[in-house]
Order: C-alpha cells, then structure tokens, then sequence
C-alpha cells in the first residue's frame, strides 16, 4: 500500500471516528456553554466543579520561576527580571471528558513528578442542588511514575455566586505525602482543606485566591497559599499568580509551601478544545 493511500485511509478512519463521537454527544449539551462563574477547571492549583463535555478536551500549562520575590535587594529583583531569568518548575496537563460528569488527565512536571487524576461531578448547582459537588481522585508519582507514589481522595463543593464567580471548600486526604522512609516517620497522610475564590471583576478578568490548610498528619512548611489575576479570551484562560511553593499536584500540595517570606512569580494558561 502507497503512503499515499495509508494517509486517505487514515484520514477517513480520523473522519468516521469523529462524526461517531460527536453523534454521541446530545445536542444542546449543556456542558459545552461558557460559564463565566467558572471559566476553567482550576482555580490556581486546586479543580473547580466544571464539568468537561463528553468526549472533547482541554490542555493546562503551569509554570513556576524559582526566584523568591523577596529574596536580596530590589535592584537584584529587577536585574533578574523579577524571576523570569531564573529556573522554573514547568508543568503540563491534558484532561478528557470520559463520559458527561466523568473527566480523568494526566499532569506532568518538570521534576518528573507525574499525576493520574479523575473527576465525577454528582451535584450541578441548579433550582434542586445550592451547591456542586465533584468527588475526586488521584495518584502521583515521582521519577517519572516509578518512586515515591502518593494517592489522594477528596471532594470539591462549590457555589457560585451568580455571574460574579464562585467559592470552594475541598476537604482532601493524601497517603504517602511524607516522602521518608516509613521506618523514621510517624506521619505518613495527610488531610487538608482547600478554601479558594475566584472573583470576576471585569467582564473577561478575574482575581482567585487559594489556601490549602493541613489539618491532621504530615505538614511541613507553611500553609499553601495562591493568589493572582487570569484574563479570559475565547477558550483560553491566562493567568498571572504568585504563590509560597511550586506544588501543583495532590503530593506537592500536602507538603505546604517553603516559608510564609518567599512567594515566587508563575502563571497557567489554559486552553479547552470545544
């Protein structure tokens, strides 16, 4: 067979999946309106309860300099371009929407730290529900998904607050997020949970904040903490944080941020396929 042909064969059979999938999607699906209380499918760090519609897609990268803002003078901080001249731990994520409600990803970063993630959304808020409600799972790995495995457990409630933006409260609990041996530590898990906003201020711009408190069992460091400003444009969403550590997966959140005295410039940018 000429390469030619593979390619006409490869381009029908890409035409022929796509027009099945796309009949399984009823029409008018709700899950693919823009909702501006909840333009994405994370605040800074922590997930939102927006739900990813059947069989399309989205991608996420994250990107953390590793400069502390705070550290050595001022005139030391502009020459460095406050941190864009430094390191950064880089992240990249892609999620499928499985089935409607059902979402599942994988998030990789830059220290080799890979994530498994799944979302279900039981509750939508709506006239019967005043909240919504995802349950959610995950695992991640260290070298590459070979060392140091980390699973979590939890829930995301949300209530959004008209076309102003949306609250969340997601109690989380993360086995092995001490990363010593067993032999020498008395905690190995970790219960946390995640306080967050995200406030739409312009029609397109919004201000998020994260804190992600431990409350039982493994906490070094400080309490986790994230803010910033994200503009959204089209099925993008680009946003501008700062924050006290580079976590972006379950295990990296459960271990806190570095000191309350260094925060470190970063962004997301967002993007979905529908």
């Amino acid at each position: 067979m000429t390469a030619l042909k593979k390619l006409l064969l490869f381009v029908v059979a890409s035409a022929l999946i796509a027009r099945a999938a796309s009949a399984q999607v009823p029409q008018g699906d709700p899950d693919l309106d823009l909702s501006v209380s909840q333009p994405d499918f994370t605040i800074v760090t922590l997930p939102t309860t927006l739900r990813l519609p059947h069989f399309k897609s989205a991608f996420r990268v994250t990107h953390r300099f590793g400069r502390p803002l705070g550290g050595g003078h001022f005139g030391d901080l502009v020459g460095d371009l406050f941190g864009l001249d430094s390191g950064a731990q880089i992240g990249l994520e892609y999620r499928f929407g499985v089935m409607r409600g059902l979402q599942a990803g994988i998030h990789r970063t830059s220290n080799k730290t890979v994530e498994f993630f799944g979302q279900y959304n039981v509750l939508q808020q709506n006239g019967a529900s005043p909240i919504g409600l995802g349950v959610l799972a995950s695992i991640d790995g260290t070298n590459n998904f070979r060392d140091s495995y980390s699973p979590a457990v939890g829930v995301s409630v949300s209530r959004t607050l008209g076309s102003r933006g949306a609250v969340y409260a997601e109690p989380i609990w993360v086995n092995n997020s001490n990363p010593g041996p067993d032999a020498l530590v008395d905690d190995n898990d970790t219960f946390m949970v995640g306080l967050a906003a995200r406030i739409r201020v312009r029609p397109t711009v919004y201000l998020v904040g994260e804190a992600i408190p431990r409350v039982v069992g493994y906490d070094p460091g400080v309490t986790h903490g994230s803010f910033g400003i994200e503009k959204r444009a089209g099925g993008h969403v680009f946003q501008l944080n700062f924050s006290n550590s580079f976590g972006t997966t379950m295990g990296q959140l459960a271990r806190g941020g570095f000191t309350n005295d260094d925060w470190y410039l970063g962004f997301n940018i967002s993007r979905k396929f529908f």
